[in-house]
């Protein structure tokens, strides 16, 4: 098998696997609890490879402070969505706003110049955002049942962009660029966990118990996702993984009509397929 070809497919079980991972921790009756034990989860299936990687130096260990409200506001913010709208609504807007955002940002204030194809890239994801926004037929703007959903979809949004933004500033920091993402899952876990601890005060227990296969599960399959993809940099470019995992909004999509029997099935489908056909193209233009 050539590099190419394992890089395509470790990019695509990455966009599976981030899908899958949202997926499990959708299932459970408590979303908040759901996400802290895949933080949890996640920190002491990673723990062992901290014996292999050079301890945080204080560059580090600063990346670390900034990344870690960057990360809690992401999860908060998620947690609220995925409480109060359908998976196949709420994940491919917030996974598909981000680069939106990040494009639009890099334009407007940047100077960054946009080619014929990246301006259509972005009218087509623009489009296909607003095809998730739109209330159901007969409906009224003001009175959309899940805008609430949507708003909280947007925000989560910024927090990917901003989690982004402080991860990439930790890797090029640390010597061993390892050294960041293994310490970053080891403290990932601190503030929604704490968060958890907090508001579900004697209700703990109670939540844990249906859901915990489910989300163990899902910190499983966050690391493979985050692994798969970062390996799969190391054999094309960095920009092409993004693109493959971007189709992670058309495989949560499905999971969500298909596996949760979500409504509005066919249209979020295909807004999805649109949606990441939009950020594939907007990656590869660049």
């Amino acid at each position: 098998m050539s590099a190419e070809l394992l890089a395509v497919l470790l990019g695509l079980f990455s966009a599976v696997t981030l899908a899958s991972a949202n997926l499990a921790v959708k299932i459970g009756a408590d979303i908040l609890v759901g996400r802290a034990i895949l933080s949890c989860s996640a920190a002491l299936l990673i723990a062992p490879a901290a014996l292999f990687v050079p301890l945080p130096d204080g560059k580090v260990i600063g990346a670390l402070a900034l990344a870690m409200p960057a990360h809690f506001f992401y999860q908060m913010c998620l947690v609220q969505a995925m409480s109060r709208g359908a998976l196949s609504l709420v994940f491919p807007v917030m996974r598909g706003l981000a680069p939106l955002l990040t494009a639009a940002t890099a334009w407007a204030f940047l100077g960054q110049r946009l080619n014929v194809i990246e301006w259509l890239a972005l009218g087509g994801a623009t489009a296909a955002i607003i095809a998730f926004a739109l209330p159901p037929r007969g409906s009224r703007l003001r009175d959309h049942p899940d805008g609430a959903a949507l708003i909280w979809a947007g925000l989560t949004a910024v927090g990917v962009s901003l989690y982004n933004a402080t991860d990439a500033r930790g890797v090029r920091l640390a010597a061993d660029p390892l050294t960041f993402i293994v310490w970053l899952f080891l403290v990932d876990w601190i503030c929604v966990t704490s968060a958890a601890l907090l508001l579900r005060r004697g209700q703990l227990l109670a939540a844990i118990r249906p859901q915990w296969r489910s989300a163990v599960t899902a910190g499983a399959l966050s690391i493979f996702s985050f692994g798969s993809s970062l390996y799969a940099m190391s054999l094309i470019d960095a920009a092409k993984v993004s693109a493959l995992r971007e189709t992670s909004v058309v495989f949560a999509a499905a999971m969500g009509a298909l596996l949760l029997k979500e409504g509005f099935g066919a249209r979020r489908m295909a807004a999805a397929g649109a949606l990441a056909t939009a950020l594939v193209a907007l990656q590869f233009a660049g």
